[in-house]
């Protein structure tokens, strides 16, 4: 059965000639985005794309169904936009403050949802600290703030939680027991530490202290997570950072869970102007509609 979702595949392949950079812009994984091509081409019954090595062309009547597939999406956001102007949200703007590990790993596909839905209502994210952006909220300069741990019953959505992990030198002592069982945070605690804040009040020294520990031999002290896994890989010390913020490439390092498991929890808190914004309500409403 063909549906939106196709057709939005349909357009972004052709732009991108890619499937994998067109699957990652319409939040599908690329084995599902070929076979979604690959079903809606048996159901048409001719082949939209061609295939070469790296590259996706559009066949002859490839380029008709694209353009129709533009055109549908077109005339469907138009009418999105018509039903938001009747709720007095086109124009709207939404001002939504975070930091930078979860700007990029939990929001952009919420984010992108949303601007389908609601093509009229801009979305501007600016990034600071977890400090700042619980400043912004208590001054209202922001509609919305993702808040770090927040209370009970604070946060309107939680958009997730991410586990922290320890991040050693492949060859470390205790490397090959903890792969195994995890790591303890009294284990780490008297260990060469690279502390890494990533901006945030919550890190590997305020983990340490609320278990009632304390690091005893700081090495180095970074913002970037990135920066204190590289140092971990040049064998300086071990570090303790959020599961999201590891790099791509690993080699060198052993990165194992801490245990018992910590997270950190992430949730949309309104401000006094989001609560009245009836653009900020139509994003919470948009998000929880998607949990």
């Amino acid at each position: 059965m063909m549906n939106l979702l196709h057709w939005r595949l349909v357009v972004a392949v052709a732009d991108a000639n890619n499937i994998s950079r067109a699957a990652e812009e319409i939040g599908m994984t690329q084995s599902g985005a070929s076979q979604a091509i690959a079903q809606l081409e048996a159901a048409l019954g001719f082949p939209v794309f061609t295939r070469e090595r790296r590259y996706i062309g559009v066949t002859a009547l490839g380029e008709q169904v694209v353009a129709y597939a533009r055109s549908m999406i077109l005339q469907l956001n138009a009418i999105r936009s018509l039903a938001d102007q009747s709720r007095k949200l086109n124009g709207g703007r939404i001002r939504l403050a975070s930091f930078p590990s979860v700007t990029s790993t939990f929001l952009p596909r919420l984010l992108r949802d949303f601007k389908r839905l609601h093509p009229g209502i801009d979305v501007v994210v600016l990034e600071g600290t977890d400090e700042e952006v619980e400043e912004w909220l208590a001054q209202d300069t922001v509609e919305l703030g993702v808040v770090m741990n927040p209370a009970p019953g604070r946060a309107h959505i939680v958009l997730g939680k991410d586990a922290w992990v320890a991040v050693m030198p492949a060859r470390h002592p205790l490397a090959g027991l903890a792969r195994a069982s995890g790591i303890t945070l009294a284990e780490l605690a008297d260990q060469p530490f690279i502390l890494a804040t990533g901006g945030c009040l919550v890190n590997g020294q305020s983990l340490m202290e609320n278990a009632g520990l304390q690091l005893t031999d700081v090495r180095v002290k970074v913002r970037d997570w990135v920066s204190a896994c590289l140092l971990a890989g040049e064998g300086m010390g071990v570090a303790l950072v959020p599961e999201s913020a590891l790099p791509e490439e690993l080699r060198g390092l052993c990165v194992v869970p801490v245990a018992p498991s910590l997270y950190r929890e992430f949730g949309l808190v309104c401000s006094q102007s989001g609560n009245a914004s009836a653009a900020t309500q139509a994003l919470l409403k948009g998000l929880f509609s998607n949990k």
